[in-house]
């Protein structure tokens, strides 16, 4: 039999006004033991799917579950098993970190007191000043201790690196990963392909409300494009670049070639290069926004 999925929505989709369309019959599973990315723009509806998971909003039409329980009608139940980090993080200004998490840890009703002081060492989290004198990010690590300190069966985080500084940020991934290696489930919304791609077992792209296409990470990065820049010693013919499969020419000027192409082309795409002396090579990834909409073509292109 089957195991209950942490999260399930069948043709969820939210509307307002009649006119504006959040969501859109969203029909996705989170499994058990899952680092789900939930991939796409500002205002693509990542943060109104999961205000819908939670029970937040009221859908407009369809469901959602979270280990088998309904997101709207047996929401507090739900609620019991998720922690939370919203992309809009509000703290009381007045109180301490500590003070905080106490207070957040009295309206939840359960604690795991090792787990708190373990996350906010491992975090470097200032309990003692009060948080209107925190940065953003230590405001942040504030939000990721409150939302795995009762060790939850789901996480559902929502830009949760915004403002924390690479060496925390690789923490917070080693986190999301240990969390998954015990049976537990993490989602995590973001706007940012690299921050999804290092944790993420399976990525769901979102698009102005529908799901363009959901798949394996390791696809995800097969199909994502990059920019090679080339200096050839003497001219070179650019069709013969443009000849192998998924690479194309962007500008072609004297002895300088830039092409576009997908991870999967580049060793093809080396190896042709190789084939003349050159003075520079330059590899890089494509911008957010080139490589969203690549996807999104592919998504259109399969219908």
């Amino acid at each position: 039999m089957r195991e209950t999925a942490a999260i399930e929505t069948v043709g969820l989709s939210k509307t307002y006004g009649g006119e504006i369309h959040a969501v859109v019959d969203l029909h996705l599973s989170v499994e058990r033991g899952e680092v789900f990315g939930y991939l796409g723009p500002n205002g693509a509806g990542k943060s109104t799917t999961i205000r819908l998971l939670l029970g937040l909003i009221r859908p407009t039409g369809g469901r959602a579950s979270i280990f088998g329980r309904d997101a709207h009608s047996d929401g507090v139940a739900a609620r019991r098993e998720v922690g939370y980090l919203p992309g809009d993080l509000r703290l009381a200004d007045r109180l301490t970190g500590r003070e905080q998490l106490d207070s957040l840890a009295r309206l939840r009703g359960s604690l795991d007191t090792g787990l708190r002081d373990s996350l906010c060492e491992r975090l470097q989290v200032d309990l003692e000043r009060p948080i209107r004198q925190l940065s953003k990010g230590n405001r942040q690590k504030i939000g990721i201790v409150q939302a795995f300190m009762h060790r939850p069966d789901l996480v559902v985080l929502d830009e949760p690196t915004s403002g924390l500084d690479p060496l925390l940020q690789t923490e917070v991934r080693a986190l999301l990963q240990e969390t998954a290696s015990e049976g537990r489930s993490v989602f995590i919304s973001s706007h940012s392909l690299d921050e999804i791609q290092h944790v993420a077992d399976r990525v769901g792209i979102i698009r102005q409300g529908r799901l363009v296409d959901v798949d394996a990470v390791e696809s995800l990065r097969e199909r994502s494009l990059r920019h090679v820049t080339v200096t050839f010693a003497a001219h070179v013919d650019p069709d013969a670049f443009g000849r192998i499969d998924g690479v194309r020419v962007v500008a072609a000027a004297g002895a300088v070639l830039t092409l576009s192409c997908p991870e999967s082309a580049i060793d093809a795409l080396v190896k042709r290069v190789a084939e003349h002396e050159i003075v520079d090579f330059v590899s890089q990834p494509a911008d957010l926004e080139e490589i969203f909409l690549e996807l999104y073509r592919q998504g259109d292109d399969g219908g």
